[in-house]
């Protein structure tokens, strides 16, 4: 079996250092821990965020996400 290709969203160490063994590696992407920040994920973010805020400002406890 050959591996055609990889996608990471990130190295345990970033930026890889000189000599990375990834680094040569043509068929691979890797994003700088990103990846999940798609535009329906940062809307999702930001109005969990709203409502957080309107719930303080209306002295009503908080739901915690998990």
């Amino acid at each position: 079996m050959r591996i055609a290709g990889a996608a990471l969203d990130a190295l345990s160490e970033g930026p890889p250092p000189a000599g990375h063994p990834l680094l040569g590696v043509k068929n691979y992407l890797i994003t700088p821990h990103v990846a999940w920040a798609t535009r329906a994920a940062r809307v999702r973010l930001l109005q969990a965020a709203i409502e957080s805020v309107e719930t303080f400002l209306r002295g009503e406890p908080q739901n915690v996400v998990n």
